[in-house]
């Protein structure tokens, strides 16, 4: 009887569940099962198709309250309205970050570091079929230095916003997300919003990522009654920011920047204890010289392949075909990997192999392994503005290309309210040529021995509440780079007052 009541409790909400990697853990761990029809490979997933039994913000909590002030502080959202078939959650979501980088030298030599984001998020059903969702953050941060340097080079806080400067080593960013999703149908979902998708089952992609910033899009997805297979169709508005980039003022008061559509085609099949999918990307050149080009309708086709097959790899498009796959060796442990083709004839790809396991030796105790290589100039086009990015980051790994990398990260729960988590990334780029996700055949910033990063650190958390997501954090990140400026390095020590809601990548 409970398990019918939940499962028409989920059927009615039509809301993508937030890309955070903490919600994403159980997740995963309910796709591990060799029974689970979930399809996890394109993400965010509708709450209505995901397995949610005992995931953070859906798990019954049954510890007992006296007062209103605790009941929202430690249980409820700030906001719940359930009145007949209308539902409303609405809480703040903000970051309050204070920390010291051990390597940082000059005028902030010893000071504090902090970042002070504010905003809010919005979620409601509307019936079973209707539901949308909304989030904002406006942030000022003085972040360490390499991750300034980044922001500074690109434009944007990674995946998140474009900057501005301000006093010392100061950045401001804002960014949105949201989206409307309507269900006419059990089988049948329309989106339409701004936000990030991410194809895969690991912690990079190398096919689609949620590293680079929101972006507006069209969302149509079908699956079958059997769940045997999941078809979507992304349709999506891209651009390149920057002065260079910048398009003729006309009449407006600020010039728009450089765009690009793009299609994203994800064909997922459970195939028993495999699940198999096969990705087409298309980014299609959309002004030249002349301005802007022509509608064209195959920037609608819904048929995979069909693109690469008329557009073919070295076009005035960019096209990517790739292959994602997990395989379920246990109830509690799964292989995962994928493979990017971008240019046969160049022999520029990517490829991913991994391992998940979870409730290792016991309940919440987990343990991720990923080997991640992209060839040079795998993700880049002779006309930089076409390559494989969004808004001045890659849209696959922050690694770009040309690169290997080691991914090693743990997590450990304590009752599901205290959580330590540890992390290792290790890159080793190539040598002088196609490390950058704009190159074009010439050298980069790589030197001529290659370069090798290493990041490593840890956290414990206090989960306060789970319904907003609520926590306090206090963590290490050290990071190393060979050859490189001291600038470049970090020993950051920091304590974080936070709403988790997505995903940051600050290991670049």
């Amino acid at each position: 009887m409970a398990g019918s009541l939940w499962a028409c409790t989920v059927q009615a909400q039509q809301n993508d569940i937030p890309l955070n990697r903490d919600i994403y853990y159980d997740i995963d761990r309910n796709g591990a099962r060799r029974t689970s029809t979930m399809h996890t490979g394109l993400r965010p997933i509708i709450e209505s198709r995901a397995d949610l039994h005992n995931v953070m913000g859906h798990r019954p909590d049954s510890a007992r309250h006296y007062y209103w002030i605790t009941q929202k502080l430690f249980k409820e959202h700030l906001v719940q309205v359930n009145e007949g078939g209308f539902k409303l959650t609405a809480d703040p979501a903000f970051r309050f970050e204070a920390g010291r980088d051990f390597h940082e030298e000059g005028e902030l030599e010893g000071e504090v570091l902090q970042q002070n984001s504010r905003g809010f998020r919005i979620a409601a059903d509307l019936g079973p079929t209707v539901s949308f969702q909304s989030m904002f953050l406006e942030n000022q941060a003085t972040p360490p230095g390499y991750l300034y340097l980044y922001a500074n080079a690109t434009g944007v806080m990674p995946g998140q916003g474009r900057i501005k400067a301000f006093n010392t080593r100061g950045l401001d960013f804002a960014w949105a997300t949201g989206n409307a999703s309507w269900s006419p149908r059990p089988w049948l979902n329309a989106q339409l919003g701004q936000d990030r998708h991410f194809v895969g089952n690991g912690y990079r992609s190398m096919l689609l990522s949620d590293n680079s910033s929101p972006y507006p899009y069209v969302k149509l997805s079908a699956l079958t009654t059997s769940k045997r297979f999941q078809y979507s169709a992304i349709f999506a508005k891209l651009e390149q920011i920057g002065a260079a980039n910048r398009l003729p003022t006309g009449g407006a008061g600020e010039s728009l920047f450089w765009w690009k559509r793009a299609t994203f085609l994800h064909l997922s099949a459970n195939l028993g204890p495999l699940q198999l999918a096969l990705f087409e990307g298309t980014l299609w050149r959309t002004i030249d010289t002349n301005g802007v080009l022509p509608f064209d309708a195959l920037q609608l086709n819904p048929l995979i392949g069909l693109n690469t097959a008329l557009n073919g790899f070295n076009g005035a498009h960019t096209q990517l075909l790739g292959l994602d796959a997990k395989y379920r060796c246990t109830d509690n442990l799964f292989a995962y990997g994928q493979f990017a083709l971008t240019d046969p004839a160049g022999g520029r790809h990517a490829w991913q192999a991994g391992l998940q396991w979870f409730d290792l030796l016991r309940r919440d105790l987990h343990l991720l392994v990923e080997y991640d290589q992209a060839t040079p100039f795998a993700y880049t086009k002779a006309d930089a503005r076409m390559s494989w990015t969004h808004s001045g980051q890659p849209l696959a790994s922050p690694a770009g290309t040309g690169y290997r990398e080691l991914v090693v990260r743990a997590d450990f729960g304590v009752r599901q309210r205290y959580w330590f988590q540890g992390e290792l990334s290790v890159v080793e780029r190539h040598a002088t040529l196609g490390s950058g996700i704009y190159g074009t055949g010439v050298p980069d910033a790589a030197p001529a021995n290659g370069q090798r990063r290493v990041q490593a650190g840890g956290n414990a958390s206090w989960r306060i509440n789970q319904m907003s997501k609520m926590q306090l954090t206090l963590g290490y990140t050290m990071r190393d780079l060979q050859p490189g400026i001291q600038d470049q390095d970090s020993g950051y020590l920091y304590l974080a007052f936070h709403t988790g809601l997505f995903n940051r990548y600050y290991d670049l």
